[in-house]
């Protein structure tokens, strides 16, 4: 029995140090060839490149095309690297994002409020929308410790309605967060959810990839403390889910 066991171990090390390889390999692939492509990719970490690598589970053309289109986007969308509160003062108005606390990976959490959030009918409209999520994701990862690559977020829709709707903005957002920042996601609790919102969830539901449709939960409003503590300490989760932080506007976040 315990041969059986050692054989087991040392087949699935086997098997590790093989994927590992395989990554490296296809890695190397990668870089040679977005970098003559681009000459500016050399500026980006492995890691980055990984991320778009795992996203496009390992093929290397679908991968390189993905990082290439990313890195002509981030030339056009953020032309500065980065984007200032100015830019997105009508979003950071209406308050619905959060953030603050880590989770027990070690991953940042921002929460937001859906009922918060109504169409930018003001001059930015939907690229004043994007411009924050990419503010919001941007803010998210410069909080992560370590190795860690991943971010953790809760999205609340307690009191959402019709006049909250707005598929244009979180296509939007999916969109950024699924092509320009693959890899990032590492869970999306999705809380309090009101029967009306479900209208929404089946129109953009289509438009998610399988790997991010893996990271997202669907929270019982009767076990919503539980569930959030089995991958939030208490010291970590926010007062109003039974924790014991008090939230902070993203913005107000050092």
């Amino acid at each position: 029995m315990e041969s059986s066991h050692k054989h087991n171990g040392e087949e699935g090390n086997r098997m590790m140090k093989n994927s590992i390889e395989k990554e490296q390999h296809e890695l190397g692939l990668m870089r040679t060839f977005v970098e003559s492509q681009d000459p500016t990719s050399k500026e980006v970490d492995d890691k980055t490149l990984r991320r778009f690598l795992r996203a496009r589970d390992l093929n290397v053309d679908k991968a390189s095309a993905m990082f290439l289109k990313y890195l002509k986007w981030k030339r056009t969308f953020i032309p500065n690297g980065f984007i200032s509160e100015s830019e997105i003062s009508n979003e950071l108005a209406q308050k619905k994002m959060f953030l603050q606390g880590h989770d027990k990976e070690g991953r940042p959490i921002g929460v937001a409020f859906g009922a918060k959030h109504f169409p930018n009918k003001a001059k930015g409209g939907l690229d004043e929308f994007k411009r924050f999520v990419v503010y919001v994701i941007e803010k998210m990862c410069s909080r992560m410790p370590g190795d860690q690559e991943k971010f953790t977020a809760i999205a609340d829709v307690q009191g959402w309605g019709y006049s909250n709707c707005d598929i244009r903005a979180y296509l939007g957002a999916l969109s950024i967060l699924q092509d320009c920042y693959p890899e990032r996601l590492g869970k999306l609790y999705l809380v309090h959810v009101p029967y009306i919102f479900m209208t929404a969830w089946k129109i953009i539901y289509p438009f998610i990839d399988n790997n991010t449709k893996n990271k997202i939960v669907f929270v019982d409003n009767k076990k919503l403390t539980s569930t959030l503590l089995e991958t939030i300490d208490e010291s970590q989760l926010p007062e109003i889910y039974g924790g014991k932080l008090a939230l902070v506007p993203i913005e107000e976040d050092s």
